[in-house]
């Protein structure tokens, strides 16, 4: 039987707990992750956020600059200063090789047509095709 979905507020509290991993899972686009990710997968309902980000990883891999380190980001609606969905998509998921500034271009970028993701923003990282809390690295 599937967890219910996490409210937003427990789910950002009990991610800050994560500072590392006992465990590694293996998904089936060849990335590994770790137990904080497991949790959030489970407890937020996101596998298919995994999936996207495994999806683009052929893609990151041609990027010189994204091979060792990818800084992912999943922003609903439209409360972050610069990173906004387009037209009616709910959200949008973007790779970026550093810290986004205005003036800077993501290197990949999906527009999430519907989610019902319980946070506003999720930041994640890819490191050595491993994904990760930014807290556990």
């Amino acid at each position: 039987m599937a967890n219910a979905m996490m409210d937003a507020e427990t789910l950002s509290q009990n991610l800050q707990q994560f500072c590392g991993s006992e465990q590694y899972y293996k998904h089936w686009l060849g990335f590994c992750y770790t137990d904080a990710i497991k949790y959030l997968a489970e407890n937020a309902q996101c596998f298919w956020l995994l999936d996207a980000i495994g999806s683009h990883q052929p893609r990151a891999n041609r990027i010189h600059r994204l091979t060792e380190f990818q800084l992912w980001f999943l922003h609903v609606g439209n409360a972050h200063e610069f990173i906004k969905p387009r037209g009616d998509n709910a959200a949008v998921l973007t790779c970026w090789e550093d810290t986004p500034t205005a003036d800077t271009q993501p290197a990949i970028i999906q527009q999430i047509p519907f989610t019902d993701f319980p946070l506003p923003e999720i930041k994640l990282y890819m490191q050595e095709k491993m994904l990760l809390l930014p807290s556990e690295n």
